[in-house]
């Protein structure tokens, strides 16, 4: 898994070194940090009520009001008791690729793919997460997404990102 990991955060520098020669922007990139509260939808909520994560994100300006990005983080759907046998977490590492689109006024639109890597062998999924938010003043930022993980079957969420950007 390291290697893999090691090979998409390459793979993510240099996309973001293509796209810095043609940006119009004369910001440069910046770091977010942030945390995801989520409900699990679908199948996935029988066997858990709250999903709780955090990531660190790198966005790069691209074109005019849309930035590329690159996130990595760690989210754990929590089990919950069912007849008195509590199910196990199902623990993940999301690296996700995307795009950012800001509308006037601090709205914004993101599209984002990748990988999610579970974690006590349960191998890799797809991961898709469309969303909007809204950037304030000062760096900070608030999004809502939904997010699924396919392998056989999906994993899902609607999540809740609380973030700051610096």
């Amino acid at each position: 898994m390291k290697k893999i990991l090691f090979t998409l955060a390459v793979i993510g520098m240099a996309a973001f070194r293509s796209f810095a020669q043609t940006t119009t922007s004369k910001d440069g990139g910046k770091f977010s940090i942030g945390v995801d509260a989520a409900l699990p939808v679908g199948s996935v909520s029988d066997y858990s009520n709250f999903a709780i994560g955090g990531d660190l994100k790198y966005s790069l300006p691209a074109a005019t009001n849309f930035d590329v990005s690159l996130s990595a983080g760690y989210t754990a759907f929590l089990g919950k008791t069912i007849d008195g046998y509590k199910s196990s977490d199902l623990k993940a590492i999301p690296v996700k690729f995307g795009g950012r689109y800001t509308f006037t006024g601090g709205f914004f639109g993101e599209a984002q793919f990748g990988a999610a890597f579970i974690q006590d062998g349960g191998g890799t999924a797809f991961v898709y997460a469309p969303g909007i938010g809204y950037a304030f003043a000062g760096g900070l930022e608030a999004g809502v997404r939904y997010e699924g993980w396919s392998k056989n079957g999906t994993i899902s969420q609607i999540a809740l990102r609380v973030a700051y950007s610096f």
